[in-house]
C-alpha cells in the first residue's frame, strides 16, 4: 500500500506531523467497515525506529549509511496491506526518486508531505531541544546549517514529488483527507498504480545488458562534455544526443555531478533490465528529471 515521504528542514516538526498521520490513519482504518481498508496497517520509519543518532549527518559516509538503512527498511515493508510513512530528512531529490521507483515497482501510489516550517523557526526549535535533555535531541549548529544549505525542496512538478502536500507551520494538522483520497481512494474504490516499464522486473537480462547499460550512459555523458567544450561558459543549453535532447540547467553542471547521476541510474536499472533499445532514451529522461 502507499508510501508517504515526509520531508522538511531539520527540526521542522516532521516526526510530530508523522505521528499525526499515523494516529489519524489508524483511527480511520479501525472505523472502516470496508474489508480492504480494515486489513490495512500503518508503519512509521524514522531515525528513532532505526536506532540512528543525529550525529550520523556530520560525516558523508555515516549519512550515506543512514539513507541506506532507511531505504532498506522502507523496501522491506512496502506491500499491499501496509501504509508506510517514511519520516526522515528525505532532502535529496535523487533519494526521493529511488523510493518513488520502489513504490512503483510494487504498484502502489506514493506522495510527499512537505513540512513547511520556516528556517528561523526551525533554528529556534533546534536550539530548544538541544538544551532539553529529556527531548530526543537536536542537531549541532554546524550540522543543522549544513543540512539546511543542502536541502532540495520538493517540487510538485516532478513526478517523484507528486502529489505534493505542503503543511504550513501554522496549520494544526496535515490535510488528512486529501492525502487519504490521493493514496487510498474513496470509499469502495482502492487506488491502483501501474508500474513504469523501468520498474518492472524482467525474467532474465540479455547477456550483454550491463555492458550496454554502461556503454550507452557513458556515450550520453561524452556528448554533453563535448558540447560543453564547444560552448565554454554557456549554461541552460540543449544537447542533441541521437534523436533525443538533454536540457542542461541554468547552473553549471560538472563532470562529478554527471557521473553521480549516471551511477544512480545504473544502480536503479542494474536489476530491472531495461530493453537495450530504451537505455539511451531512459537515461536522457532521467538526466532531464535530475536537472529539473
Amino acid at each position: 500500500m502507499p508510501l508517504i515521504l515526509v520531508s522538511g528542514y531539520p527540526s521542522s516538526g516532521k516526526t510530530y506531523r508523522s505521528n499525526q498521520l499515523v494516529e489519524h490513519f489508524q483511527t480511520k482504518i479501525k472505523a472502516s467497515p470496508e474489508p480492504h481498508i480494515s486489513r490495512l496497517s500503518v508503519v512509521l520509519i524514522n531515525d528513532q525506529t532505526l536506532g540512528l543518532s543525529r550525529d550520523v549527518y556530520r560525516e558523508a559516509r555515516s549519512e550515506k549509511d543512514a539513507r541506506a538503512a532507511e531505504y532498506s527498511a522502507v523496501k522491506r515493508v512496502l506491500g499491499r496491506d501496509t501504509i508506510v510513512i517514511a519520516d526522515g530528512l528525505n532532502y535529496i531529490k535523487g533519494f526521493r526518486y529511488q523510493l518513488y521507483c520502489e513504490a512503483k515497482a510494487v504498484q502502489t501510489p506514493s506522495c510527499v508531505v512537505h513540512v513547511g516550517t520556516p528556517i528561523e523557526e526551525c533554528r529556534k526549535i533546534n536550539k530548544k531541544v538541544l538544551n532539553e535533555a529529556e527531548e530526543d535531541g537536536g542537531y549541532q549548529d554546524d550540522v543543522f546549517e549544513n543540512l539546511v544549505y543542502r536541502y532540495e525542496e520538493p517540487n510538485g512538478m516532478a513526478r517523484w514529488d507528486s502529489p505534493l502536500f505542503t503543511v504550513p507551520f501554522e496549520d494544526a494538522t496535515p490535510p488528512f483527507e486529501n492525502i487519504w483520497v490521493a493514496l487510498i481512494g474513496t470509499e469502495g474504490f482502492l487506488k491502483k498504480t501501474r508500474p513504469n516499464q523501468a520498474t518492472v522486473m524482467k525474467p532474465a537480462a540479455e547477456s550483454d545488458y550491463l555492458y550496454e547499460l554502461d556503454k550507452t550512459t557513458q556515450e550520453v555523458l561524452n556528448a554533453i562534455i563535448e558540447w560543453q567544450k564547444d560552448h565554454v561558459g554557456e549554461v541552460a543549453g540543449q544537447v542533441l544526443v541521437g534523436n533525443v535532447q538533454v536540457d542542461l540547467p541554468a547552473s553549471a553542471v560538472g563532470l562529478p555531478q554527471l557521473q553521480r547521476i549516471r551511477r544512480q541510474f545504473i544502480s536503479l536499472n542494474r536489476q530491472h533490465s531495461l530493453a537495450k533499445t530504451r537505455i539511451h532514451g531512459s537515461f536522457v529522461e532521467y538526466l532531464n528529471s535530475s536537472f529539473a
